[in-house]
């Protein structure tokens, strides 16, 4: 910005208007021209639908096998879970079993007081 301004003062200053460039040319190499002129290689195609088709089943068979590892190991997780309050059932049974069969062995023993 300060170029723009101070430019105008600079010309008026300089003594040979000749040295100032006042643009500049576009130039190319011939080299340059040279790379541009040979062919690209020529590749084959790989196969868009068949790469596609593979990524898709490779990726459906990863999360498959992702899923069916953590429902598995779910199901072995609540089936410890319900083993556990099954035995655990099974012990409050037997205690309310004792406690009956308590209770009608003292029941027996009065009746047989009355009588």
């Amino acid at each position: 910005m300060a170029s723009r301004i101070l430019f105008p003062a600079m010309r008026s200053v300089s003594s040979t208007p000749a040295t100032i460039q006042l643009s500049r040319s576009f130039q190319t190499s011939s080299r340059r021209f040279a790379e541009a002129a040979t062919p690209l290689p020529v590749r084959k195609p790989v196969g868009a639908f068949r790469g596609g088709l593979l990524g898709f089943f490779l990726g459906s068979t990863l999360a498959g096998t992702g899923v069916y590892y953590y429902v598995l190991e779910e199901y072995k997780v609540s089936n410890e879970l319900l083993t556990s309050d099954i035995y655990s059932l099974q012990a409050s049974v037997q205690r309310v079993h004792t406690y009956v069969q308590t209770l009608e062995e003292k029941l027996a023993e009065l009746e047989r007081k009355k009588n």
